[in-house]
């Protein structure tokens, strides 16, 4: 029986990216497991799944993708390059985590798309949700309407409330009960 593209993204998730242990988060928060994304949006099948399931998730009238340097550079890599093989080709933008210190001094890399433009943001793994609020406010700064975030796992740590709590859409690809769940019974 032929896995969907979700299904295979799951059991890449589980043997490459998810491990239990001893960890301290980028929210300085103390986790009993961790979750390294760029395993599997840097893998060749991993990130070309990664672009095809966030692009099926991507809601009507989205003009670009965008999200914060460095998790979310493959993601919005993979999603523009499949969006151009599926012919709705979709460009995709990296917010910088300090600004470009020459030349233009930028936030934001990639094209430069006209005001109002709609803009999806884009993240690996969701914990409290300041990184992907902080990638939503420079491009809101930039004049796009962003409403909505999509991330690959959902840690539910505070992220989906904190967004509800901007008005912002969010929806998730796994949460992590769901990896975890997965993981133990395939060990």
């Amino acid at each position: 029986m032929e896995h969907s593209n979700r299904e295979k993204l799951l059991e890449l998730f589980c043997r490459l990216a998810y491990k239990s242990g001893d960890f301290t988060l980028s929210s300085g928060q103390k986790s009993t497991y961790y979750i390294n994304g760029k395993l599997v949006t840097l893998h060749p099948f991993g990130g070309l799944w990664t672009g095809q399931v966030l692009l099926s998730m991507l809601p009507e009238g989205t003009e670009a993708v965008a999200g914060l340097t460095l998790g979310a550079d493959p993601i919005v890599s993979a999603v523009s390059v499949v969006s151009a093989y599926e012919n709705k080709p979709i460009p995709a933008l990296i917010i910088r985590k300090q600004p470009k210190g020459h030349g233009t001094a930028a936030w934001i890399e990639g094209p430069v798309l006209e005001p109002n433009t709609h803009v999806v943001v884009l993240e690996d793994v969701v914990t409290t949700g300041q990184s992907a609020l902080f990638a939503v406010e420079k491009l809101r700064d930039a004049g796009y309407v962003v409403d909505r975030i999509l991330t690959l796992v959902d840690r539910k740590q505070g992220g989906a409330e904190l967004y509800a709590k901007s008005g912002l859409e969010f929806g998730a690809v796994f949460a992590i009960d769901e990896i975890q769940a997965y993981a133990a019974q395939n060990k």
